[in-house]
């Protein structure tokens, strides 16, 4: 009886999340015919080889994983093919030349899927050397102070570059896998010391709960300072909030909350009075008016994107979202307000929003204290970072120049998140 009510459980998995990615496939290949005959005229192969190939990976991903993880949670995958899916059409929209290395990308990361979800027998190596992952994540972070370049030929030097056969070559951001590593280890370290810290906070309030804090607080200090150091700050800003996130999680304490928006605020004074990258943002998003054909040149056109959109939209192809300078990864929402509207923008919004249920719920439901925190971290890292991408893009948040998860142009960026939600996978079949 038990065999059979498993049996038929599996199976009712596998009908939601089939349905669910047909729903998925119907949305992307209607937005890619209709991309073809804005662009075209007619429906061309240029613009449905990218959606076939995706359609396909998605399809073995999903046979796979109702093989050997039938017990998993049957949003994850169909939320990855919906991101991935429209960030192709959006790359092929506002950055074609680019379309054929996002598709190995999306391919990569499926494959990564799959075999986080499956493959791991237990997640015990990450925890048992979270000290080694960390420090080998911060030298390759600092070996860009050595050997960082910028694709783009001006800016921050943050990319590290690799030869890629038949293609070039290939640019990887360190401070992308970093963010996971330091997930693994806050998680690993709050694990362990749980016990401690409410103990010592019971008994010495904020003062008896830091020596069991200070380990952590000088491992995560040379994240900051190295991304300081780099002008990452939109990174840095990421890293800080998830850490108070966790340390939340961790003690139920509110105080460190407060004390560290306040430490935050703080830093934000300092910066934007140290480095111009940071007053350039903050003035355009206080005041982007006065220099609208200069400095805040580009938020000021994402802001008219937004406004062309209204509520329905242009339609796929029909809006101007390259008038804007980086469209394709640092304002990729203002694209989709454009040209899927206020509709497509708070179905994006609410997508994130499912995500994020989805792994809070995953964290809630594992019994032991490691994978909680490792559900919870990768959980918050990526509704941290939506919300301060979409939150910049429109105005209500200074630029911090974070990539939209899944959707934003990037291999680094989508690689690593497909590693995250592998990740999630595992633990949601758990």
């Amino acid at each position: 009886m038990y065999i059979r009510l498993r049996e038929d459980a599996h199976e009712i998995i596998g009908r939601r999340e089939g349905l669910l990615l047909l729903i998925t496939a119907a949305f992307v290949f209607s937005n890619a015919v209709a991309l073809s005959l804005a662009l075209d005229g007619r429906v061309t192969w240029s613009h449905l080889w990218g959606p076939i190939v995706w359609v396909v990976a998605i399809a073995i991903a999903h046979v796979m994983l109702f093989l050997f993880r039938p017990d998993h949670d049957p949003f994850y995958l169909p939320l990855f093919a919906l991101l991935s899916g429209w960030g192709l059409i959006l790359i092929d929209r506002l950055a074609p030349n680019f379309l054929s290395r996002q598709v190995l990308w999306v391919v990569l990361g499926t494959a990564a899927v799959l075999v986080l979800a499956i493959l791991p027998r237990n997640l015990r190596i990450l925890r048992q050397y979270r000290y080694t992952w960390l420090i080998a994540g911060l030298l390759l972070l600092a070996s860009t102070l050595l050997f960082g370049v910028n694709p783009s030929g001006a800016g921050a030097a943050l990319w590290l570059p690799f030869p890629v056969p038949f293609d070039g070559t290939a640019y990887f951001q360190p401070s992308e896998l970093l963010k996971l590593l330091l997930v693994i280890f806050l998680a690993s370290y709050f694990a362990d010391r749980e016990a401690a810290l409410r103990q010592g906070q019971s008994r010495g309030g904020l003062r008896g709960a830091l020596p069991y804090l200070a380990p952590l607080l000088l491992m995560w200090g040379f994240c900051m300072v190295l991304l300081v150091w780099q002008r990452d700050l939109g990174a840095a800003t990421l890293y800080f909030l998830l850490f108070l996130a966790l340390l939340y999680l961790a003690t139920s304490d509110r105080r460190y909350v407060i004390v560290g928006l306040l430490l935050l605020l703080l830093a934000a004074v300092a910066a934007y009075f140290l480095f111009d990258v940071v007053a350039l943002r903050v003035d355009a998003w206080w005041n982007p008016w006065p220099d609208s054909l200069g400095r805040a040149f580009q938020i000021v056109q994402s802001l008219y994107a937004v406004a062309a959109g209204g509520v329905s939209g242009q339609g796929a192809g029909q809006g101007f979202p390259y008038y804007i300078p980086v469209v394709h990864s640092d304002f990729v929402f203002a694209a989709v307000a454009e040209e899927w509207g206020l509709i497509g923008s708070l179905g994006l919004v609410a997508v994130f929003m499912i995500l994020a249920y989805r792994g809070l719920l995953s964290a809630m439901n594992t019994l032991r204290p490691f994978r909680t925190y490792l559900a919870a971290g990768i959980t918050l890292l990526f509704a941290i970072q939506a919300l301060l991408i979409m939150g910049g893009v429109t105005k209500l948040l200074p630029l911090t120049g974070v990539t939209l998860p899944f959707i934003s142009y990037g291999g680094s960026s989508l690689l690593i998140s497909s590693i995250m939600l592998g990740l999630l996978l595992h633990l949601s079949a758990e």
